[in-house]
Protein backbone atom coordinates (compact mmCIF):
# COMPACT_ATOMS: atom_id res chain seq x y z
CA UNK A 1 0.00 0.00 0.00
CA UNK A 2 1.14 3.51 -0.74
CA UNK A 3 -0.27 4.88 2.55
CA UNK A 4 -0.60 3.04 5.86
CA UNK A 5 -4.03 2.39 7.35
CA UNK A 6 -3.27 4.97 10.06
CA UNK A 7 -2.41 7.61 7.43
CA UNK A 8 -5.61 6.92 5.49
CA UNK A 9 -7.77 7.20 8.61
CA UNK A 10 -5.96 10.36 9.70
CA UNK A 11 -6.47 12.05 6.33
CA UNK A 12 -10.12 11.03 5.99
CA UNK A 13 -10.94 12.15 9.52
CA UNK A 14 -9.67 15.65 8.67
CA UNK A 15 -12.43 15.96 6.06
CA UNK A 16 -15.31 13.91 7.44
CA UNK A 17 -16.58 12.24 10.59
CA UNK A 18 -15.92 8.52 10.52
CA UNK A 19 -18.65 6.46 12.17
CA UNK A 20 -18.68 2.84 13.36
CA UNK A 21 -19.47 0.66 10.37
CA UNK A 22 -17.95 3.02 7.78
CA UNK A 23 -16.00 1.20 5.08
CA UNK A 24 -12.79 2.59 3.63
CA UNK A 25 -12.11 1.01 0.25
CA UNK A 26 -8.53 1.47 -0.90
CA UNK A 27 -8.33 -0.60 -4.07
CA UNK A 28 -4.94 -1.54 -5.46
CA UNK A 29 -2.23 0.53 -7.14
CA UNK A 30 -2.24 0.69 -10.93
CA UNK A 31 -0.33 -2.13 -12.59
CA UNK A 32 -0.79 -4.75 -9.85
CA UNK A 33 -2.61 -7.11 -12.21
CA UNK A 34 0.32 -7.02 -14.65
CA UNK A 35 2.28 -9.28 -12.29
CA UNK A 36 -0.52 -11.84 -12.08
CA UNK A 37 -0.30 -14.99 -14.22
CA UNK A 38 -4.02 -14.69 -15.15
CA UNK A 39 -5.35 -11.23 -15.97
CA UNK A 40 -8.99 -11.42 -14.83
CA UNK A 41 -10.60 -7.98 -14.86
CA UNK A 42 -13.90 -7.05 -13.20
CA UNK A 43 -16.65 -6.45 -15.74
CA UNK A 44 -20.27 -5.24 -15.63
CA UNK A 45 -22.45 -7.82 -13.90
CA UNK A 46 -19.67 -9.20 -11.67
CA UNK A 47 -20.55 -9.27 -7.97
CA UNK A 48 -17.97 -8.51 -5.28
CA UNK A 49 -18.84 -9.59 -1.75
CA UNK A 50 -16.63 -8.81 1.24
CA UNK A 51 -17.48 -10.52 4.52
CA UNK A 52 -15.96 -10.38 7.97
CA UNK A 53 -17.00 -13.27 10.18
CA UNK A 54 -19.27 -12.22 13.07
CA UNK A 55 -19.35 -8.63 11.77
CA UNK A 56 -21.23 -8.57 8.48
CA UNK A 57 -20.82 -8.25 4.76
CA UNK A 58 -21.24 -5.85 1.87
CA UNK A 59 -22.10 -6.83 -1.70
CA UNK A 60 -21.49 -4.66 -4.75
CA UNK A 61 -22.36 -5.28 -8.38
CA UNK A 62 -20.05 -3.88 -11.03
CA UNK A 63 -21.85 -1.61 -13.53
CA UNK A 64 -20.66 0.08 -16.72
Amino acid sequence: MVFSVAEIIEDLSKHMTLEPGDLILTGTPAGVIMGMPEKIWLKPGDVVKVEIEKLGSTTNTIIA
